[in-house]
């Protein structure tokens, strides 16, 4: 497991759309109020990233920078023009008289850009925002991590905003508890499977993962 910076791009226009440096996103008016700025935890060959990203990050060490480029075909695929489909606006129901161009909007299970109104029909692109993207990664290997509990810990992290999580490692087996304030979290159920998912996929030598949500008497 390893941390690392990184800021995207677009090869084509220049555009930045993701980093984790909080100056870069200001800087390109991408910053979200909230959001976190640090580098991004990476199990490498867990397809958490990019294949083709990742076979590059595995040449470098911690403290090596790169700009690595990622074609199209190597990322979100091409554009596939059958993809553009032309559907009446009767079927968003009561949702179609807020449907305007450039929505995100779900239908049939897949979700799609509008590009265009017209006459009743809506016109919406399937493809992936990135299809046909050359990007550009700028990257910092920041940490390798290699302790066990550092690892647990930046594992729950990654799926729950918890400062100190509390966890005990005994004998290939890990308990974790829940804190109060995420018993009644919708999602809460797929949280801790994530996480289990990641901790017994990731570190080696743990057969087990439990939970605990631990009900304290008030005074």
């Amino acid at each position: 497991m390893i941390l690392i910076n990184y800021t995207t791009k677009i090869k084509e226009t220049g555009e930045v759309i993701e980093t984790t440096i909080e100056e870069v996103a200001k800087a390109n008016k991408i910053y979200k109020e909230g959001a976190k700025y640090e580098p991004k935890l990476i199990a490498l060959g867990k397809g958490w990233i990019l294949k083709a990203l990742e076979e590059e990050i595995q040449k470098l060490n911690v403290g090596d920078k790169a700009t690595i480029e990622v074609p199209p075909e190597k990322a979100f695929g091409n554009r596939d023009p059958s993809k553009i489909k032309v559907i009446p606006l009767r079927k968003f129901g009561e949702k179609a008289k807020d449907v305007r161009v450039g929505d995100q909007v779900e239908y049939n299970g897949q979700i799609g850009t509008v590009i265009s109104i017209n006459s009743g029909r809506v016109q919406i692109d399937f493809n992936d925002k990135l299809a046909g993207k050359t990007l550009i990664y700028e990257i910092e290997i920041v940490k390798e991590i290699t302790d066990i509990n550092e690892k647990i810990e930046r594992l729950i992290k990654r799926m729950m905003d918890i400062q100190n999580p509390v966890y005990k490692v005994d004998q290939g087996k890990v308990r974790i508890e829940v804190p109060e304030q995420y018993f009644l979290m919708d999602g809460l159920q797929y949280i801790k499977r994530a996480i289990a998912n990641d901790i017994l996929d990731v570190i080696p030598g743990i057969s087990q993962v439990e939970f605990a949500e631990i009900y304290t008497k008030k005074q």
